[in-house]
């Protein structure tokens, strides 16, 4: 295996997912996945990730995808980890305090013995659907909303959209996420992405959207045809493909 075998992380609300890729993003190993253990301080994921990587061969650099704000490998907020039993359960102050500011990047690291890099989840999605050709944005569809914009292949700064209200005083992340989907339906929960697509369309202006993640499938082929041209539905997979790419279009420190 060439020296840089990538060990690609994809953290979510309810599991966990890893696996080894070459420089070509070729396979090296079946993913292998735990499930998102609660309550979940950073020490516990840093140990959920390096049991899976206890289980894969050795490679020389990790790539780790997980939600929230992350600058430079340091989490400014996370949304799901920070609660006593996941996603929409009561959110605990002392887990707050301990992922504000956590150096997950350095962590990593020390438990691994290798460097690497710790993005939000979906700009490592992204890394693994752009094209490298103009503005490209990517949203992920799963426990919640995640997004990622790319200029000519190259990750912008970050912008938590899913922090943004809606109505009801929903935010996007509530109203596209997965307890939502369920309570109404794929054809309902399906209008509202065309709604979201269409509301982010004229802030943004993309030469291609990608909509990714786990419940992109979901989305009725009714609305699939009419969110146009521009729009492409993305293969799951991305989330640990991306892992490779990413070092290549995320501006080093």
């Amino acid at each position: 295996m060439r020296s840089d075998a990538t060990l690609a992380i994809d953290c979510g609300g309810g599991g966990i997912k890893a696996s080894v890729l070459d420089h070509s993003g070729t396979l090296h190993a079946q993913p292998v996945r735990a499930t998102t253990p609660y309550p979940l301080p950073p020490e516990r994921l840093v140990s959920v990730i390096r049991s899976l990587a206890d289980q894969l061969p050795r490679a020389q650099r990790a790539t780790v995808g997980m939600p929230g704000m992350i600058r430079h490998g340091v989490v400014v907020a996370t949304p799901h980890y920070v609660c006593r039993a996941g996603p929409r359960t009561k959110v605990l102050p002392e887990l707050v305090s301990a992922w504000s500011g956590f150096d997950m990047r350095e962590a990593v690291e020390e438990s691994l013995g290798m460097p690497a890099l710790v993005l939000n989840d979906a700009e490592v999605h992204g890394c693994g659907l752009v094209t490298g050709v103009g503005l490209e944005m990517v949203i992920t569809l799963g426990t919640g909303l995640g997004n990622a914009i790319f200029d000519n292949g190259v990750l912008a700064p970050h912008a938590e959209l899913s922090r943004g209200t809606v109505k009801w005083g929903l935010t996007f992340d509530e109203y596209l996420g997965e307890h939502e989907r369920i309570r109404l339906g794929d054809a309902h929960w399906s209008r509202r992405v065309r709604n979201v697509v269409e509301s982010y369309q004229p802030v943004y202006l993309w030469d291609r959207l990608y909509i990714g993640g786990g419940n992109s499938r979901r989305i009725t082929a009714t609305v699939v045809a009419r969110l146009g041209d521009r729009v492409v539905l993305a293969n799951n997979a991305a989330g640990i493909l991306g892992g490779v790419r990413a070092w290549d279009m995320v501006p080093q420190d």
